[in-house]
């Protein structure tokens, strides 16, 4: 279930090198460790290269590089899975990401943030959930990417700010921190606004579907074909 735990780096890294790459790599050299092993059951070659090119797409868009003459001429970005400490690094044509750091994320938030830059991409398919549905606030994937949405409407730059906080580990009271109130809050805040939103719109549907021409007549004594014909009587009147 964990598999974007590295995206946000990535679209980091990315961004410093505005690449115009074309092919993307992937080498996992720490299959002997538990990010490494993570990395094969959770993640997988062909979504991380997958991942790079919705990436890279979103830096070419983001930075206004619409032509190959704005962008670093490089054909091929290759990723590399290490044993090394902290969180990643880029180099050349090379990204590097630290096997711990894949080891040690809550798979929902992180598919969640990976989303969000989807989302954010304009790369969220038709089938993702519509905003306030799901269980949990870190179910993962698209529950969690319109949650932290939201999250980040309340605060421009909230999930960035969050990846920042958590390039070395994760707390719960980062949400405080950056909003004030705690994941759990957030989350019941998020389900409330959009039930009323619901409830709203379901109101306004039953009031048009129950609308009866009766209440014209309770209202002005005549019929809406009556006023209709008034009405046009009055303009027949005002060109003479």
């Amino acid at each position: 279930m964990f598999r974007h735990v590295y995206v946000l780096s990535l679209l980091v890294l990315l961004a410093i090198n505005t690449v115009s790459a074309v092919d993307y790599t992937v080498t996992n050299r720490a299959t002997a460790t538990a990010g490494g092993a993570r990395f094969i059951t959770d993640i997988g070659v062909d979504y991380s290269k997958q991942t790079l090119a919705s990436a890279t797409d979103f830096i070419w868009e983001t930075f206004q590089q619409t032509n190959a003459a704005d962008r670093k001429n490089i054909q091929t970005v290759n990723l590399f899975i290490d044993v090394m400490d902290g969180v990643a690094y880029a180099v050349n044509d090379e990204i590097h990401v630290s096997d711990s750091y894949i080891a040690s994320y809550s798979g929902g938030l992180i598919e969640g943030i990976a989303d969000f830059v989807r989302l954010k991409a304009n790369y969220a398919p038709s089938h993702w959930v519509q905003p306030g549905q799901g269980d949990r606030w870190d179910q993962g994937y698209d529950v969690t990417a319109k949650f932290l949405d939201y999250c980040n409407d309340l605060r421009n730059g909230f999930v960035a700010e969050l990846n920042k906080k958590m390039m070395t580990g994760y707390s719960a009271q980062f949400f405080v921190d950056l909003l004030g109130k705690t994941v759990d809050q957030l989350w019941t805040d998020y389900k409330a606004r959009l039930n009323d939103f619901d409830s709203c719109q379901q109101q306004l549907i039953e009031n048009v579907q129950g609308f009866s021409a009766l209440y014209l007549v309770d209202l002005l004594g005549k019929t809406v074909d009556e006023l209709w014909i008034d009405y046009h009587g009055r303009k027949i009147e005002q060109l003479r």
